[in-house]
């Protein structure tokens, strides 16, 4: 890897980072912010705003399709409304069609950001000076350019999009159902409620587990760099570390679908019963359990984006760390 840049392109690269500092020889300086979010901000703002304005479109429509289903179960069925159904079912399709146009358009601005990030950070390290003769610290330099700027740069595309989205399309679709049947608030809740409390435990534990991984990880780059051999006591260790990483993860997993699929249960009990006491209407059962299912999915992904956070941020500041221990500051 370079590690120089030259006159033409040192401008363009800190334009684009935004990261920019000068030092008093004169020679342009990149500088890291202290925090993962900082840097989200310093390098993507205008950016951050148009992939949330993408992203309030698509949680405006995710409760638009629950409605048409009602209407179609309830009103064009029963009254055997031939054109009724076809037109709801033309419209169901139109805002689905919509909903996934808008979801194509904010995925791909987002890998944009993310690799523009990524590579911003990667030039970063280009400013770094090592000591030539310091295979470990060698080491340590390729395993932040080659592996741990991916999962930093990565998250800067979705850091404030994916929470604005999947809260929108949750609060949404939590308030159509109270809409339709205040019980549905209740339900919901017995939902959300239990994973507040343990799923933040458990996402400390892989936290912990995920910041000893990344040192040892760069323990081994330079045993590799040093002598051309890993050593098997630290491989042996990644492996323990991994190995519960995913142990609390996937039960993490297996409790969050528990509670999706008791939910679901105690809907369609409580809606059948209030169904055959003609207190409710079908449709209305069919568009609560429709939207418990929309509900997993948005908790899901908002948990998935609390994880990353967790462990991005631990990343970045072992990343800005070293970075400023090696030439480059941070702010």
């Amino acid at each position: 890897m370079s590690m120089g840049l030259s006159a033409s392109e040192a401008p363009s690269r800190s334009a684009g980072t935004s990261l920019g500092a000068r030092r008093s020889d004169g020679v342009q300086r990149l500088v890291l912010p202290q925090t993962i979010m900082g840097f989200v901000l310093r390098t993507s703002g205008r950016h951050q705003i148009a992939l949330a304005l993408l992203a309030a479109g698509v949680f405006g429509l995710s409760s638009v399709p629950l409605e048409l289903q009602r209407r179609i179960v309830n009103d064009a069925i029963k009254s055997g409304a031939t054109e009724t159904i076809f037109w709801l079912a033309a419209a169901y399709a139109g805002v689905a069609l919509l909903e996934q146009g808008l979801k194509l358009a904010l995925n791909l601005y987002r890998a944009w950001v993310s690799e523009d990030a990524v590579r911003g950070l990667r030039r970063t390290l280009e400013d770094v000076e090592e000591d030539a003769s310091d295979a470990g610290a060698a080491g340590k330099h390729a395993a932040m350019a080659v592996a741990e700027a991916e999962p930093i740069g990565g998250f800067v595309g979705m850091a404030i999009s994916e929470p604005m989205l999947q809260i929108g399309i949750l609060v949404s679709v939590i308030g159509y159902m109270t809409y339709l049947e205040p019980w549905a608030l209740a339900l919901s809740a017995g939902f959300l409620l239990p994973q507040v409390l343990f799923v933040p435990l458990m996402q400390r534990a892989i936290n912990r587990r995920a910041e000893k991984r990344i040192r040892v990880l760069r323990r081994v780059s330079g045993d590799i760099v040093e002598s051309g051999v890993p050593s098997d006591e630290r491989i042996e260790r990644v492996f323990q570390l991994n190995m519960g990483i995913y142990k609390i993860k996937y039960t993490m997993n297996l409790l969050m679908n528990f509670m999706h699929y008791g939910s679901v249960a105690v809907a369609l009990g409580v809606g059948g019963w209030f169904a055959v006491q003609n207190r409710i209407e079908v449709g209305t059962v069919v568009a609560v359990v429709s939207g418990l299912g929309k509900l997993n999915d948005p908790w899901g992904d908002l948990v998935n984006w609390a994880r990353e956070f967790s462990v991005d941020s631990v990343k970045y500041r072992l990343f800005a760390d070293a970075v400023a221990r090696r030439g480059l500051a941070t702010a």
